[in-house]
């Protein structure tokens, strides 16, 4: 068990050394995406970066049970308490579907673009839907302990009764009371509150609300903050080890959650709380609307991002480029997507996994010992642990692993010697390559199929079906180029249209 992992905590904003509540086991909670609509890019970024996380701690010892769900009601437009559509009803509205195939088509929609970017499975993915019980008995446990409130149906959480008696709302933020107070008071106009900064935890549902459950207070539905609180509860415990998102959740999401969490049980919910940080474009945040200077948005979905079908960028870049290129910035740090960013990503994306390539096949003959080479060697391999342990910073592991890389092509070269490498330094070398690219990393080798077994037969006979395709559609053979196309997808793998030709890659 690694006993030296430093975790940045945005509660007490430093880093601390990570001490789980049960020796060799961890809790993690990460709040899952509202599925109203295609997952984003930024999304996707921030699921990435806590798959490296919990990837990591299995791979130091851990046991982790991993907590991700997906909210299907309370998530209102505007993330406001009134005033404002339920997300999900409001899709069903203007679509005319039951909010549940809403939900079905969008959480599949999630589940594949995460298989795409290697994005392991939660050990738990609780829906809000599945836990309205869970959810009316904390509201009631809420107003039991005197911080929660009813107007005309409705139960509020009195954020200024809390805050006087437990100091230690705003303390995740930075946001301050008094402040607060002035945001809220235009912002809110809801007569029904005794104080602006105050949130809804249950809303009764007006007539055309689609979504709706029988409580004692009224029918309707839980706020959205609610749901995070009581399902990390019920699979996690009261308190437990990491609660992770993005850094746009902090307020008023996880300041909320940590009141309603005191106000339920008189405890904070988690230990450790970690904060992905937002993914730019062209040193911009994104925006769908339209740029007067370049007259295209500056935006991009990640569909797009795969085929190259936006004007932002040259060509398509594959799943495993996209998350080797969010690897190479730290997961509290901006990240600017620009073309060029990405085509130095696929650059660095093939150098590594070419060098791994060579690196595997080489055999020792037993003769070598331990010179200035071995040294080095071993202190790059020691650094790429400690640097991932330094609060999960995979730049600089990835850093390390390409400061090895000149070693393994002088070795391959003849350079430099095997006579001055030990047979298990060069075993640990390989597995360190095996360990990080793979195993903590995520990646997949798109090149040759590997990950399949194939070899580099797959490569070939991808090529071959490519070309087939590509005739068909030249002789506008549509039903032929459908076919090799939906056949692919059916076997996981990937077509993707760009300028510069078709590539694929294995979901």
């Amino acid at each position: 068990m690694n006993k030296d992992l430093v975790i940045y905590n945005t509660l007490s904003s430093k880093k601390e050394t990570f001490k789980p509540l049960i020796d060799g086991y961890v809790g993690m909670y990460v709040c899952g995406p509202t599925v109203y609509s295609d997952v984003h890019l930024g999304n996707c970024r921030t699921f990435v970066s806590f798959d490296v996380i919990y990837r990591y701690l299995k791979y130091v010892g851990y046991k982790v049970r991993y907590v991700r769900n997906i909210t299907d009601v309370g998530h209102l437009e505007g993330d406001a308490d009134t005033g404002a559509e339920d997300k999900i009803s409001k899709k069903a509205r203007l679509e005319q579907l039951e909010p549940m195939e809403v939900v079905q088509r969008y959480t599949i929609g999630f589940h594949d673009m995460m298989r795409i970017f290697n994005v392991e499975a939660p050990s738990i993915e609780p829906r809000a839907t599945g836990h309205i019980i869970e959810q009316i008995e904390m509201v009631q446990a809420i107003i039991d302990n005197g911080y929660g409130y009813e107007k005309n149906g409705s139960i509020y959480f009195d954020t200024i009764k809390f805050a006087k008696d437990k100091e230690v709302y705003g303390q995740l933020s930075g946001r301050i009371l008094d402040d607060l107070m002035v945001e809220t008071r235009d912002l809110n106009k809801q007569d029904e509150k005794n104080n602006p900064a105050d949130f809804a935890i249950w809303i009764k549902a007006d007539e055309s609300h689609i979504m709706r459950w029988n409580s004692p207070w009224s029918v309707g539905f839980p706020g959205w903050h609610l749901e995070c609180s009581a399902m990390s509860t019920k699979y996690l415990g009261q308190t437990f080890d990491i609660h992770g998102g993005g850094n746009d959740l902090k307020f008023p999401h996880h300041e909320n959650e940590i009141a309603q969490n005191f106000g339920a049980c008189g405890c904070q919910p988690a230990n450790y709380w970690l904060h992905t940080n937002m993914l730019l474009m062209n040193g911009k945040k994104m925006s769908k609307s339209i740029d007067p200077e370049t007259g295209v948005s500056n935006s991009i979905t990640p569909e797009e991002l795969f085929t190259g079908n936006n004007p932002n960028i040259t060509k398509g870049f594959s799943p495993m480029v996209n998350r080797f290129f969010m690897l190479q910035s730290h997961y509290r740090s901006t990240l600017d997507l620009t073309n060029e960013a990405l085509i130095a990503a696929e650059k660095g994306y093939r150098r590594l996994m070419e060098a791994n390539k060579v690196l595997q096949k080489f055999e020792h003959s037993g003769n070598g010992t331990a010179g200035d080479l071995d040294k080095e060697i071993n202190q790059l391999i020691e650094s790429t642990h400690t640097d991932m342990s330094n609060d999960f910073n995979t730049p600089m592991a990835l850093a390390r692993l390409f400061e090895l890389v000149p070693k393994v092509n002088g070795l391959k070269e003849g350079h430099l010697s095997f006579d001055d490498l030990t047979t298990d330094t060069l075993a640990n070398l390989q597995q360190t390559f095996t360990d990080f690219i793979y195993t903590v990393f995520g990646l997949k080798d798109e090149q040759d199929g590997a990950e399949s077994g194939g070899g580099g037969s797959m490569a070939g006979l991808m090529q071959l079906v490519i070309e087939l395709r590509q005739g068909a559609r030249e002789n506008k053979d549509w039903p032929t180029s459908d076919k090799i196309r939906d056949t692919l997808a059916e076997l996981e793998i990937q077509l993707k249209d760009g300028k510069d030709g078709t590539s694929w890659s294995k979901s």
